[in-house]
């Protein structure tokens, strides 16, 4: 269980504030908004209706005791570049603050952001991939052009196990789970034999994982 400092309660910082609750860990939510505080209230463990680009509220809410602060504000970028900034000079172990732009981003990490999220190009990427091949089910971006692919098995790998296409050697690609009627078994050995309608989780780079499944 860790300690976060929430700060910002928009679309974004409840959807985080949700996750974060459902993982157990302890948040102090804050937002200017008092409808937005009333709002995460079930999900956090204490909110505050304050203003983060003050300094002295800041100050207040002792930031170098949070594991966590999670700079969520969304459409005020000022407001994130200060907030970012005053969390920084007054100790947070570990900042990481919302972008939309690489601009932002840049910003953001000069003003002392330990790390940047890209909510809006994210989900961009990810719903390119997912609706424009055929049998991608979940795609998740690794650096260096590597990724992890949830696809349908093809029909050519029913019956067949993972000895007997060998597609570590033809493709580079590792079979890393396989799925069937929804849940996910990650116990995968040479003599895993695959079924009509499996689902496997595959890690590759994206050329060589669109290769093999031609997902072109």
């Amino acid at each position: 269980m860790k300690t976060v400092l929430l700060i910002g309660l928009g679309r974004f910082g409840k959807h985080a504030a949700v996750k974060l609750n459902e993982l157990d860990h302890q948040i102090m939510a804050v937002d200017r908004d008092e409808r937005r505080v009333d709002g995460a209230l079930p999900f956090v463990t204490n909110a505050l209706i304050g203003d983060s680009t003050d300094e002295d509220f800041i100050t207040s809410l002792g930031v170098e005791d949070y594991d966590l602060c999670l700079v969520a504000v969304g459409n005020d970028f000022e407001s994130s570049l200060i907030t970012t900034s005053h969390l920084k000079n007054h100790g947070a172990k570990l900042v990481v603050s919302r972008a939309a732009t690489d601009v932002q981003a840049s910003l953001l990490l000069k003003i002392g952001a330990d790390e940047i999220i890209y909510p809006e190009k994210q989900l961009a990427t990810w719903a390119a991939v997912r609706y424009t091949a055929d049998n991608v089910f979940d795609y998740i971006d690794l650096a260096g052009d590597y990724a992890i692919f949830e696809v349908l098995i093809p029909d050519s790998w029913v019956g067949k196990t993972i000895v007997m296409l060998d597609v570590r050697k033809k493709y580079g690609i590792n079979v890393l789970a396989v799925k069937k009627n929804g849940r996910l078994n990650l116990t995968i050995t040479p003599d895993t034999v695959f079924e009509r309608k499996d689902r496997i989780l595959v890690l590759g780079t994206t050329a060589e994982v669109r290769k093999c499944f031609k997902l072109d």
